[in-house]
């Protein structure tokens, strides 16, 4: 299990994420849900242990081990995963390079054929291209959902997957999301889509840096929709809301 305890993180004295408890345990998927600046964005760098993201209070634990104040490295090789929002794009490097680390992740044509094929791309027109500024934003997100089923990742944090792709790969995602989940992966799905948050087995919102609310997807889409799309405080959490969520 990867828990977040307690978590708190500032930066230049200002608190961005407060007092988060989270769970998230393997071969379940969670969907966080919130609007922009809430903190989602964030809550993934602090997972990951990204540079300049570690918690200023509060423990990340990881099968009971402690982590919080492990760099990304060591994460990695725990099984934790990001998939960012933007993918970066490397001069000179071929997607088959790419997909294997250049030979370190240990997998076979068949293993790389089928993960392109899951993501609507031809392996036979794709394998040799370079992952460079010729692939439009929608290849380059494929291309790191693949890298990401080829990992088999004990842990993912997927950073908006349907950004920059046409709204009918929304069944590509799921399908991707349902493969790893089956392999025993815990997927976490930083999202802005309804169609996408309800394949979740558990949501959180997030308003603020707080967990306003949590629990069954639909449940936590609903009350998004009908109290974080036609706020006029965005990222305020009222005394009203909070006894609502009380009640």
């Amino acid at each position: 299990m990867l828990a977040l305890v307690d978590v708190w993180y500032e930066s230049d004295g200002k608190a961005i994420l407060k007092n988060i408890n989270m769970t998230f345990e393997p071969g379940k998927v969670y969907a966080i849900l919130g609007t922009n600046g809430a903190g989602k964005s964030t809550l993934a760098y602090v997972i990951m242990g990204l540079e300049g993201y570690r918690p200023t209070r509060g423990r990340i634990l990881l099968d009971g081990e402690d982590i919080t104040d492990f760099p990304v490295t060591e994460r990695a090789k725990r099984g934790i995963t990001l998939m960012w929002q933007e993918p970066a794009r490397f001069t000179g490097l071929k997607l088959k390079d790419y997909l294997t680390l250049g030979g370190k992740n240990k997998v076979s044509d068949e293993e790389i054929k089928r993960a392109l094929e899951m993501v609507g791309l031809n392996p036979h027109l794709y394998l040799e291209r370079l992952v460079d500024e010729k692939l439009s934003g929608g290849e380059r997100k494929r291309v790191e959902l693949a890298s990401v089923i080829l990992l088999k990742p004990k842990y993912v944090v997927l950073d908006e997957p349907d950004s920059g792709i046409d709204i009918m790969s929304v069944d590509m995602i799921d399908h991707v999301v349902e493969e790893l989940a089956e392999k025993g992966s815990c997927v976490v799905l930083i999202t802005h889509r309804e169609e996408i948050a309800l394949k979740a087995d558990h949501s959180y919102l997030l308003c603020r840096g707080i967990v306003l609310k949590e629990g069954h997807p639909g449940e936590i889409v609903s009350f998004y929709k009908a109290s974080c799309d036609k706020c006029d405080h965005p990222n305020e959490p009222t005394e009203r809301v909070g006894e609502e969520l009380r009640a």
